[in-house]
């Protein structure tokens, strides 16, 4: 047996964007304040997640907002040879107003606005659901840059993305921009499949944790979206039993060590970083999917 194609196929539809789009708007408004801390700093306020790259479904409530700093940055020197490091330090000063400083103005004005239903989470700030307001986690980043060269502040190269911390004080770093475009151009040439089947994908990864196929967690979103990113654009399309088929075998047959997260930044499936897949949840839930498809 196999999963029939009217399954699939409502599997591949989008979840509900009015409400997302009312909370986060909601919310958004509400950061914008004058009255913030920041509100004389430079800053941006943008989706991430499902709902900012079309990939929600039904299951789905958390809208992920971010709202950047851009007043100051954290930087990646790694790949700059000694003098380009050197010109960089001479040309940059440390931040008088930091991350620190920025998340605590951004938690004020959510307690204010929102107060009990805000809770401080490891990474993000978590507003809870009331009424018709989604659930929301929102982080408070600054800007962040890995350099491929630096002569001075008019002839340098970075790649531009966004990075917090946590509970720990671990930097989280990550490229939500390039993510969300990449994902979209993958989108096009695909002729429209790709984004249809991550959601059948993660309707899939719903329907193995009600089974107990696996645990919650073991396949977060946004490395699913990554995982079909590397499939090439031919296995997608005709109908969803074609193309779910074709790329499922194409990953199970494919060297993953090589796969790149949907950024283009990182590598996949990587040990020991908070922002890649581990190779065993990876297979682990290959392996589910693959047996929930053999006994439907």
């Amino acid at each position: 047996m196999a999963i029939p194609e009217s399954q699939l196929d409502t599997w591949s539809h989008q979840g509900s964007i009015t409400q997302s789009s009312t909370t986060y708007n909601t919310i958004k408004k509400a950061l914008e304040s004058t009255g913030s801390g920041y509100a004389d700093k430079n800053y941006t306020v943008f989706l991430q997640g499902s709902y900012g790259n079309d990939t929600n479904i039904y299951a789905e409530s958390d809208v992920d907002i971010v709202i950047k700093l851009n007043d100051c940055f954290r930087h990646d020197l790694n790949e700059l040879p000694e003098d380009q490091k050197a010109a960089f330090k001479a040309a940059h000063s440390d931040a008088t107003y930091n991350h620190v400083d920025f998340k605590r103005d951004v938690l004020s004005v959510l307690v204010a606005g929102y107060g009990d239903d805000v809770i401080p989470g490891d990474k993000a700030i978590n507003i809870a659901t009331n009424g018709s307001r989604r659930k929301v986690d929102v982080i408070a980043a600054i800007q962040y840059r890995r350099y491929h060269k630096f002569l001075n502040n008019s002839d340098q190269v970075y790649d531009e993305g966004i990075c917090f911390y946590s509970g720990a004080g671990e930097c989280i770093a990550n490229y939500p921009k390039q993510h969300s475009e990449n994902c979209t151009a993958k989108h096009q040439a695909t002729n429209e499949w790709f984004k249809p089947m991550v959601r059948v994908l993660k309707n899939l990864r719903g329907k193995l944790v009600e089974e107990k196929m696996i645990e919650a967690g073991v396949a977060p979103s946004y490395y699913i979206e990554g995982l079909l990113y590397n499939v090439p654009n031919e296995k997608f399309g005709n109908n969803y039993d074609n193309s779910f088929v074709n790329c499922i075998n194409w990953i199970l047959e494919a060297d993953r060590s090589k796969f790149v997260c949907a950024n283009e930044q990182y590598y996949l499936l990587r040990e020991g970083s908070p922002v890649t897949w581990q190779d065993a949840k990876c297979t682990e839930f290959l392996i589910a999917a693959c047996d929930l498809w053999k006994q439907w």
